[in-house]
């Protein structure tokens, strides 16, 4: 079996795979004052809840963007499972050819995306991640990262006015019935999804006209993509994965 391990700047995924199966995942908050062993213990709870033996991975491979956890979730993977965790980073082999001008600028999280949206949907392709960040990532039809941009994610944003205002509230992100609101809840649900979906759109469009591909595929991914994804009846994304992240590094620990 291979654990494979995606620390974002929200929450950690983990994925267990039985050959070639995601067995099982699941998703935890990323607290940054964990010990080696409170991570450790955690994951033996978590594999026994399913019958899984914590020593017997043949394997981890791990991505992140949060340094300062990479060193204790490394110990707790040597410690408790007996595997040190392959790193996603410089030197790793991954079938992409980035065309960054500085590729160790590239998060882990944007290359291993990119790797699993070329391999498994083919290019060209741009793979939009819903996350903390919403990230835009164009891949060429012969497999080059390209580059792509970044903006603030749903959450982010929603986090930020609630924070700087007095009075505006924390709200679910849900679509509300109408975008002329006429309470605070329903227009700051309306401001989040439709002013999210507009950039979406118009970035979108903007990357498919300087790329010059045709047929380029829109490959989503990240907690809130569907929800975007159901704001109207304009197709913008092809494809919806939530297990992206986890299939991308499967796939870069079965190249290495």
């Amino acid at each position: 079996m291979l654990l494979v391990i995606d620390v974002g700047n929200t929450n950690i995924k983990l994925g267990v795979y039985d050959k070639n199966t995601l067995a099982h995942s699941w998703r935890l908050s990323v607290k940054v004052i964990r010990t080696a062993d409170e991570i450790g213990i955690l994951l033996s709870g978590i594999f026994a809840s399913k019958n899984i033996d914590i020593k017997s991975f043949d394997g981890v491979i791990m991505s992140s963007v949060q340094p300062s956890l990479n060193y204790t979730i490394e110990h707790a993977c040597e410690y408790y499972l007996g595997k040190k965790p392959i790193m996603v980073g410089v030197g790793i082999k991954t079938g992409l050819n980035i065309k960054y001008n500085n590729p160790q600028e590239v998060g882990a999280d944007r290359i291993v995306n990119s790797v699993a949206a070329y391999r498994l949907y083919g290019g060209p392709c741009i793979v939009v991640d819903f996350g903390t960040a919403t990230t835009f990532n164009v891949i060429s039809p012969k497999g080059e990262f390209l580059g792509g941009c970044i903006a603030p994610g749903i959450i982010t944003g929603l986090e930020a006015l609630v924070n700087n205002t007095a009075k505006l509230p924390r709200v679910e992100i849900v679509k509300p019935e109408s975008i002329i609101a006429k309470s605070t809840v329903n227009a700051l649900q309306a401001g989040m999804i439709y002013g999210s979906t507009g950039m979406v759109k118009y970035i979108l469009k903007k990357l498919k006209e300087e790329s010059g591909y045709d047929g380029v595929k829109v490959i989503a991914t990240g907690g809130l993509s569907e929800v975007v994804l159901g704001v109207d009846d304009e197709k913008i994304i092809d494809v919806v994965d939530r297990s992206l992240t986890l299939k991308g590094l499967k796939i870069i620990y079965d190249m290495n």
